[in-house]
C-alpha cells in the first residue's frame, strides 16, 4: 500500500531494514519515541522524512552522531549553519539541490514562499535549541 513520506517517515536500519514509522505528529514526543523504536541501530539508523515549510524555522538543531542529507524537492530555502569556529555559513538550495550537514554542526533554515525538503538524518542524540527572534 503506498504511503506519503510526509505522513509516514521511514527508518533505514542495519541489515538493509526499511520500516514505515508511525504517523508523523510534528511534536517533539514523536522524535523521542522514534529514538526508542530501533535502539540497536544506534548511530547507523537513518530517519527519512519529507517536510514542507512556509516560514523560517523557529529552532536550531544538531545531529551529533552522523551526517544529514538535506534535499530540496520544490521551492527555495537557505540552510544556515553555525560552524564550530562560530562563523555562520549560508547555503541556498532550490529544487533539485542538496547539501550535507556535518555531524555536530547546528543548523536552521530561512524559507520565503514554500519549500519541500527530504531529510535523511542520523537522528540519534539530536539536540534542539530555540532560535532567537533576531535570528529569524
Amino acid at each position: 500500500m503506498p504511503k506519503k513520506l510526509s505522513d509516514f517517515p521511514v527508518h533505514l536500519g542495519r541489515g538493509g531494514l526499511a520500516a514505515t514509522l508511525p504517523a508523523f505528529t510534528g511534536e517533539m514526543q514523536w522524535y523521542e519515541e522514534y529514538e526508542r523504536l530501533y535502539p540497536d541501530d544506534g548511530a547507523e539508523g537513518r530517519l527519512v522524512s519529507l517536510h514542507t515549510f512556509s516560514s523560517p524555522w523557529t529552532m536550531w538543531e544538531m545531529h551529533p552522531k552522523g551526517h544529514e542529507l538535506v534535499f530540496c524537492i520544490s521551492g527555495d530555502l537557505v540552510l544556515i549553519r553555525e560552524l564550530p569556529d562560530g562563523t555562520e555559513q549560508r547555503v541556498a538550495l532550490t529544487a533539485g539541490d542538496y547539501a550535507i550537514n556535518p555531524p555536530g554542526v547546528w543548523h536552521t533554515a530561512d524559507v520565503e514562499g514554500e519549500a519541500s525538503v527530504v531529510f535523511i538524518t542520523a537522528g540519534e542524540g539530536t539536540c534542539h535549541r530555540q532560535r532567537i527572534p533576531s535570528d529569524v
